[in-house]
């Protein structure tokens, strides 16, 4: 039993190394070369596995973009949370905290980008992709609701604070794509968030 218990362990331990490879592997190789110009043997070539490493862990390369935005958007809430977290009561603290530690990672900005083309030409990949921004959305609604915070009046409740946040990292992200300057996209963040959620 104990022996079964341990080499169970070592096989999921084993295919989270498997899976964590495959997806630092295909983060390079898309930002490198474009979703839709990338296959699967290409990743698998870059994480140093087979195909049917990769097929053990993701069924599509569909699939495993999810999988890599899900990645992303468990940081950024997390990152969310613990800006409001701080013990500074502040919410303009609060703010600038928030702005200063989201990601802004540009190699997952281009992904993302090929990606959302890609999936506004196939309806049941954009269906998905909504999906993932709603859970997206609902963390941050989370970490909004349990702060002490009062709304503009331009937004009447929580829901809509957090579709506002989203829509700010949504633009400054495509300015960044443009001008490749984290420094000035953390700026203009901090800006747009202060003007939308601090009174």
């Amino acid at each position: 039993m104990y022996a079964k218990a341990m080499l169970g362990g070592m096989v999921t331990r084993r295919r989270a190394e498997t899976r964590g490879r495959l997806l630092d592997a295909a983060l390079r190789v898309f930002a490198a070369k474009g979703w839709g110009q990338v296959r699967i043997e290409e990743i698998c070539d870059a994480a140093g596995y087979t195909r049917g490493a990769f097929y053990s862990n993701f069924d599509s390369l569909d699939e495993l973009f999810f999988a890599l935005y899900d990645e992303r958007a468990d940081l950024i809430a997390t990152q969310v949370t613990a800006a409001l977290a701080d013990p500074d009561p502040s919410f303009h603290h609060a703010v600038e905290r928030a702005a200063s530690t989201l990601l802004l990672d540009r190699d997952w900005l281009l992904i993302k980008t090929d990606f959302l083309l890609h999936a506004a030409r196939h309806p049941d990949v954009a269906g998905r992709l909504a999906e993932h921004r709603a859970r997206l959305r609902e963390a941050i609604e989370q970490r909004l609701a349990s702060t002490p915070l009062t709304l503009p009046a331009a937004l009447p409740d929580v829901p809509a604070a957090a579709r506002a946040v989203i829509a700010a990292y949504d633009g400054v992200t495509v300015q960044l794509l443009l001008d490749a300057d984290a420094h000035a996209a953390r700026t203009w963040l901090t800006q747009l968030l202060n003007a939308l959620l601090v009174r």
